[in-house]
């Protein structure tokens, strides 16, 4: 065919002399090409890595995971069934970040007579011994005063007097808030006390209080089991002076010329002495012998707390309802969460592959059958199958495996229904036909031949079913439908039901699991839909 810009007959043909390579010898380009062929997975992670939403979601996803194992790790001298019931509810505090605000510490209003009761804990914890005042004053920024800091006063009716009051807005250590116990222990362990005390300076014993008509705790409740009424009260808890004289009580001003909280205030102490009025720290209260006598003492128990367990409360997230460590409860509640996911997840991939593809590969008189059968459990409501195997099937097998099969009795039907319709794309084609022509067995052309086809729509709509199975098992726990709290395990769920009535009062009980089950939720979205465009085999190869 001639040139239509040159005339091979009219002008004759070009000798090949006559040409010449332009630009020969220069080097136009530095890149490479590859022509070595990209699998279907290797594509896949490559469009994968190109979608940045879902590369973040899975480092999110990993980090969370990740902290659920290695958080325990941080705890060494406990495990997750440890608990402490006098601290519960605490906010997050840790000695080594205690200036960095980790310091256990929360805001609350005081009236005064509920102020001078918490200032008087730090003001007992000074005088061990009964021999000295101490001013209100003088204990501000002790060791064991609660009271941090005062940051406002306002005005509020009192309902009682129908007249405006002072009130006080003041951070307050939660954990020294718990001041005084009075308990009973063997005689053997009260010397144990002792030695303690003796060993590592740190006093736990503190004189008892007399049960008379100026303890309020004990005039009011009829015992003195919190102790932190050290002080002479009357019959309404306020502070008195008793003068032996006249033989009555003057109840202390709280307040200064300027209206104000008095912290120059002086408590008189209503400690039980013994004839020579020396403090007295124990009491017989019963038992036969030396070592099983009974004492009853009276303890600052922040100490005895580091005298029970040999450390000092330090717990990174708080304390949850009940007095466990709340970040090893999180911990927890989040392996148990993801396992039970990936556990239900893979057990629905294994019942729903086989299912659709059985399905989709004979199709007709079996496959109307098979449709029917999981179109009938499709319209069961799942909140109604999990109430009634928490109510009859988990008193056989435990709350957890009734989960499970709650799960997996309808869980597996969405993935059937994907691979059914792969294996109707798919099972006509002419690779199928050949395999089938050469004597392939109906096993091996649905396992080697079309199965694989269907893994990427699989494997995506198992990763976005994730975020559904830890939404479910949180919701029926916070529904209490489902319990799964107790010393050693928990769920996320449970920790959200536990805070739900007094969050608050108590944020942090409600704000760290919640934050982990929204970036769990959001995460796996994200990455399922990073996953649904890596594997759609219409963007293979697009760049």
């Amino acid at each position: 065919m001639a040139n239509e810009f040159y005339d091979e007959k009219k002008y004759g043909r070009i000798s090949a002399d006559k040409f010449a390579f332009a630009n020969e010898g220069v080097k136009l380009s530095d890149k490479k090409f590859d022509d070595k062929p990209i699998g279907y997975f290797k594509d896949a992670w490559i469009r994968f890595c190109k979608n940045k939403a879902s590369i973040v979601a899975l480092i999110i996803i990993i980090i969370i995971f990740a902290f659920s194992f290695i958080a325990p790790l941080f705890v060494t001298k406990y495990d997750s069934s440890f608990m402490c019931t006098y601290y519960q509810r605490r906010p997050p505090r840790m000695t080594a970040l205690y200036n960095l605000g980790v310091n256990g510490t929360q805001s609350r209003d005081f009236s005064e007579k509920s102020l001078i009761t918490a200032y008087a804990i730090g003001v007992g914890a000074m005088d061990s011994d009964g021999k000295k005042s101490y001013s209100v004053e003088e204990s501000i920024g002790t060791q064991f005063q609660p009271i941090r800091k005062i940051t406002k006063v306002f005005q509020k009716l009192d309902p009682a007097t129908r007249t405006d009051k002072n009130y006080y807005s003041a951070r307050i250590d939660r954990y020294l808030e718990v001041g005084f116990l009075t308990m009973d222990i063997e005689q053997k362990e009260y010397q144990n006390i002792l030695d303690w005390q003796n060993k590592t300076g740190k006093q736990i014993l503190y004189p008892l209080v007399e049960e008379n008509e100026f303890n309020y705790d004990y005039a009011v409740l009829g015992s003195s089991k919190s102790a932190n009424y050290w002080y002479k009260t009357d019959a309404k808890g306020y502070p008195v002076k008793y003068n032996e004289a006249t033989d009555q009580a003057r109840r202390i001003k709280l307040v200064n010329k300027e209206g104000l909280f008095d912290n120059s205030i002086v408590l008189e102490d209503n400690y039980m002495r013994d004839s020579e009025g020396n403090a007295v720290y124990y009491k017989y209260v019963g038992g036969g012998s030396f070592e099983t006598a009974l004492y009853r003492i009276r303890v600052l128990y922040y100490n005895y707390y580091q005298y029970l367990n040999g450390f000092e409360p330090n717990y990174f997230f708080g304390t949850d309802s009940q007095g466990y460590d709340l970040m090893l409860r999180l911990a927890n509640g989040i392996r148990l969460s993801l396992l039970i996911a990936v556990f239900v997840c893979v057990i629905n991939f294994i019942i729903g592959a086989m299912y659709g593809a059985v399905e989709g590969y004979y199709g007709g008189a079996v496959d109307i059958i098979l449709e029917r059968i999981s179109d009938i459990l499709s319209n069961v409501p799942f909140i109604i199958v999990a109430t009634l195997f928490q109510m009859h099937l988990a008193r056989k097998v435990g709350p957890l495996v009734s989960l499970l099969f709650a799960f997996t009795l309808t869980g597996w039907i969405g993935t059937a229904y994907r691979v059914r319709s792969q294996f109707y794309r798919f099972k006509n084609q002419e690779y199928v036909m050949a395999a089938r022509t050469l004597g392939a067995s109906d096993a091996r052309i649905i396992w080697k031949h079309i199965f694989p086809n269907t893994l990427g729509t699989i494997i995506t709509s198992a990763a976005l079913s994730i975020p559904g199975f830890i939404f479910s098992e949180s919701m029926l726990s916070f529904l209490g439908i489902v319990k799964l709290g107790d010393a050693n395990t928990t769920s996320l769920g449970t920790l959200l039901s536990d805070a739900s009535s007094i969050w608050m009062n108590y944020p942090h009980l409600m704000v760290f699991p919640a934050v982990v089950i929204s970036l769990l939720m959001i995460s796996f979205n994200l990455f399922g839909n990073g996953l649904r465009d890596a594997f759609n085999p219409s963007l293979r190869g697009a760049e």
